[in-house]
């Protein structure tokens, strides 16, 4: 008996598939900026009523904590050693000196950055009134608020010889534009192209979770707080963060955090979302949301509104700012 293989034949009338018939295969999801939307939406979030009375409560009671154990600390000491204690008191009292000049400094930042606010509502009252006397207030304000600064002397100079020639509103803020603001627009959009090339770049090339986040929100805030630096507001640490968060609000309100192909399609051309690797498109996607957060502090930070001719190209901004990360083929 034969112990070999056994070929059986089988009939089978199943048609053969037709590869043309086949569904296509669904195509990947193109780079949404993930880390940048998500460092926005974090700042932007608005923390509810319970959160802030948590918040408020837990910090008068451990500064209740903290007071008394000095305070008991510092007694006790006295009695035991009283050189020592009063070494230790002394301390105590200069630790609480900086800590009120610190508070001060935070009042001082605060209110510099309330005077470039009234600047620019001031600004769009007279714009849009066509107030030549208002405009010609909020030049004069304008030109005390950059004094002593180097970059705008001369053009403050210029500003004082030409205001009393013109006799328009839009025409006089303009030249403001033109002589005092214009080499700290020129010096913002630096800043906000060096944060967009930073983002872009450890976005691309460090897979860590969570890394991508924190550098773009912490690029923001750095970014954010230079440009008010440059327009004069010099924020401290809790005006820096009040303003990160009306930027990013702003941001959220008009959608401008929306991913479309026309973000690169200044420096890539086309459709080129879907045609990115996964992680340098999300480098080059969050690399021009930053661009776009920096173009909006811009115009929170601007002690005046951007004119049509003045506005910064969130577009060009983008180019300037990614085309030097990569090669065109």
């Amino acid at each position: 008996m034969s112990k070999g293989p056994v070929l059986i034949d089988l009939e089978d009338d199943t048609p053969a598939a037709d590869v043309s018939t086949a569904p296509p295969v669904p195509d990947i999801a193109p780079p949404q900026g993930q880390a940048m939307q998500a460092a926005v939406r974090f700042a932007a979030r608005k923390p509810s009523a319970l959160a802030r009375w948590f918040w408020g409560l837990a910090l008068a009671v451990v500064g209740a904590v903290v007071s008394v154990a000095a305070w008991d600390f510092a007694m006790s000491l006295l009695e035991r050693a009283p050189i020592l204690g009063w070494i230790v008191t002394g301390l105590i009292a200069a630790l609480l000196l900086v800590v009120l000049v610190i508070a001060l400094r935070e009042l001082a930042a605060i209110s510099r950055l309330s005077r470039v606010d009234g600047l620019r509502r001031a600004a769009d009252a007279a714009l849009a009134d066509e107030d030549l006397s208002q405009a010609r207030a909020v030049t004069t304000r304008l030109i005390a608020f950059y004094k002593g600064r180097d970059e705008t002397r001369w053009g403050s100079d210029r500003l004082n010889e030409r205001m009393g020639e013109l006799f328009d509103a839009s025409t006089l803020l303009s030249l403001a534009e033109d002589e005092l603001l214009a080499p700290l627009d020129a010096a913002a959009s630096r800043e906000v192209e060096a944060a967009a090339r930073q983002v872009a770049t450890v976005t691309a090339l460090v897979p860590l979770a969570l890394a991508d986040v924190a550098t773009a929100l912490a690029s923001s805030l750095r970014m954010i707080r230079r440009i008010a630096e440059i327009y004069g507001g010099r924020a401290g640490f809790l005006g820096s963060w009040r303003l990160t968060r009306a930027v990013f609000v702003h941001l959220v309100a008009t959608g401008a955090v929306a991913v479309g192909d026309d973000l690169l399609e200044p420096i890539l051309g086309g459709s080129v979302l879907s045609k990115l690797s996964r992680r340098f498109g999300e480098g080059l996607v969050n690399g021009a949301l930053t661009a776009r957060v920096g173009v909006a502090a811009m115009e929170v930070c601007r002690p005046l509104p951007f004119s049509k001719r003045h506005k910064p190209s969130t577009r060009g901004m983008i180019k300037r700012a990614l085309s030097g990360l990569f090669s065109k083929s």
